[in-house]
Order: C-alpha cells, then sequence, then structure tokens
C-alpha cells in the first residue's frame, strides 16, 4: 500500500512539475527569472518559424539533440556576437550530432535580416509573443526607462505587456543557452541576467561534447 501511495505521489509532482513549467510568470527583472533546469523537459510550446508558421518546440527538439539558445534581438550588438561566435561552431556541433536553432522576440522580416546579414546557416525562430521564453522561465519585464528608451531608440514594435502593477512594460528573455538530448531532456543551462556577457563558444562545444 505505501509503495502505491509513493508511486502515486510520484506522479502527482511531475504532473504538478509539469505545470509549473508551462505556467511560469513573467519576472519583474532579469535578476530574478527561474529558468528551466537540467533534468527537466522541453515544454510543449509554439513558436514561428520563418515562413511565418507555429511549430512546436518540443517537435522540433524531439529526437533530434539541439542546442537552444535565446537572444533578446537582432537589433542586440552582443546577441549578434553571439550569433556570429555560434556561426563558427556550427560545423563542430552538427558532427557531435546536434542541431542549432536561436529564439528571439524579432518579427520575421528581422529574423532574415539577421540570416542574411550574419550569413547564418542555422534555423531561427521567433518567439514574438514570448510565451517560449516564458515557458522556459526566461521571459521578464524591462524597467520603465529601460522600455522607453528601446522602443524609441531600436524602433521595435514589439507588444507591451502588463506587470503586476499593471504597467505595460517591454518584455525580453534572460540570454540563456540550452543542450538538450534525444529525448527533450535539459542537459545542460547556462542562463545570465547580464546581458553583456554570454557563454565561450568553447564551454557550449565542451558540454555538448559531455551531454553526447
Amino acid at each position: 500500500m505505501k509503495t502505491v501511495q509513493l508511486i502515486c505521489s510520484t506522479i502527482l509532482l511531475l504532473i504538478t512539475s509539469t505545470a509549473a513549467v508551462a505556467a511560469k510568470p513573467i519576472a519583474e527583472s532579469a535578476e530574478v527569472v527561474s529558468p528551466l533546469l537540467p533534468g527537466q523537459k522541453v515544454p510543449s510550446v509554439q513558436a514561428t518559424d520563418l515562413n511565418n508558421k507555429p511549430v512546436d518546440l518540443a517537435q522540433i527538439v524531439n529526437g533530434k539533440p539541439t542546442v537552444l539558445f535565446f537572444y533578446r534581438g537582432g537589433w542586440c550588438p552582443f546577441c549578434n556576437t553571439q550569433m556570429g561566435q555560434l556561426q563558427a561552431i556550427e560545423k563542430d556541433l552538427k558532427d557531435l550530432g546536434f542541431q542549432l536553432i536561436g529564439i528571439s522576440t524579432d518579427n520575421i522580416a528581422d529574423l532574415n535580416k539577421s540570416i542574411s546579414d550574419r550569413e547564418l546557416s542555422y534555423q531561427l525562430l521567433s518567439d514574438y509573443n514570448s510565451q517560449v521564453s516564458q515557458a522556459f522561465g526566461l521571459a521578464f519585464f524591462t524597467s520603465q526607462k529601460v522600455t522607453d528608451r528601446y522602443l524609441a531608440k531600436m524602433d521595435l514594435k514589439n507588444p507591451l505587456q502588463k506587470n503586476a502593477a499593471g504597467v505595460e512594460r517591454l518584455v525580453l528573455p534572460a540570454p540563456a543557452v540550452y543542450v538538450i538530448d534525444s529525448k527533450g531532456l535539459v542537459q545542460f543551462q547556462y542562463v545570465n541576467p547580464n546581458f553583456r556577457t554570454r557563454l565561450a563558444p568553447e564551454l557550449l562545444l565542451h558540454a555538448a561534447k559531455l551531454a553526447k
């Protein structure tokens, strides 16, 4: 009887944990995000591909080892540097059996511009409404100052969302890198609220090799 109760409790815990992953709130700042952790499964959430069609992220990574990175947008110089660094190691990742996918809040036109300008050969997906970054626990509200500055200087058209105080703010993802196995389980993650600091490509390759 105790064994049955233990099994039922474990199943309930797993169900509750899965639901929590899919319903993570948008954090009030980048410093308090609660990202998806190693051992957790990639949630079933929709992004948009370059053909402006919805795609299920869980299906994209199912059966295919994946390096997934979240970046703020092609307007961010630190993101552009990272995208170039990842392009340089994409062949090494492919040789290890990994596909490389980038996700940002850019719209489709801006994604295509990044691919053209940076000569990228890997896949980019749009998370225009921040649903994917929210499911991963990476979405956060920018401050009023940052919201105003980015909307004005970067000419961003991203939809604003209301924070706990009911104030409309720009939502961005904390930059992150995930190494995911063929079962859709996170084997490694790197998340840094400081958008100026990104994971070194050689460390990512090392993590991919260990996850292989």
